[in-house]
């Protein structure tokens, strides 16, 4: 059977960890896998637990930028540019793997830091035993109509909602 794409989306907490749980899975059953994360900078726990995983290997981020709403266009630009060269450097490399797992895909297209096209074309180009799994928000009809699994992350309540901050270990 050949790879399927998955997308785990959604308001609710669960997707990083729901894509987590899956590179592990695949990772235990001898399926090497890379993951690329888009807007997140290494520093959240699971690095340290996915660093001992053997057949695990992470796209390092070697910048950040921000958030996008605080960018001016030449920043937007820079950053545009950064996370759509590692885009096509996961799907060049991936061909050696059996898992792609893109964090926050939905996130940099919806912020046009990566094209939805160019996005949509990579995933009709994949090798065809390569499982692909995105996540993020307010995933793009296209993206949802090419993906083979959809599960949404439905917040009912969460803590933040009280004031509570994300925890270390817990929320990253």
């Amino acid at each position: 059977m050949s790879g399927l794409i998955h997308i785990y989306c959604g308001d609710g907490k669960g997707k990083t960890t729901a894509l987590l749980g899956l590179a592990l899975r695949a990772a235990g059953s001898g399926k090497r896998v890379l993951l690329l994360q888009f807007f997140k900078d290494g520093r959240s726990s699971e690095f340290t637990a996915l660093a001992h995983v053997p057949g695990i290997e992470v796209i390092p981020q070697t910048r950040t930028f921000g958030f996008s709403w605080t960018l001016s266009s030449e920043e937007k630009k820079e950053a545009g540019d950064y996370y759509s060269g590692l885009l096509e450097d996961a799907f060049r490399r991936s061909g050696d793997f059996g898992l792609l797992a893109l964090d926050e895909a939905m996130s940099a297209c919806t912020t046009g830091m990566i094209d939805e096209a160019r996005l949509l074309a990579l995933l009709a180009e994949k090798p065809a035993e390569l499982e692909v799994v995105l996540t993020g928000r307010n995933p793009p009809q296209a993206l949802l109509d090419t993906a083979d699994y959809v599960t949404e992350m439905r917040k009912i309540k969460h803590p933040y909602e009280h004031g509570v901050a994300a925890r270390r270990g817990i929320e990253y």
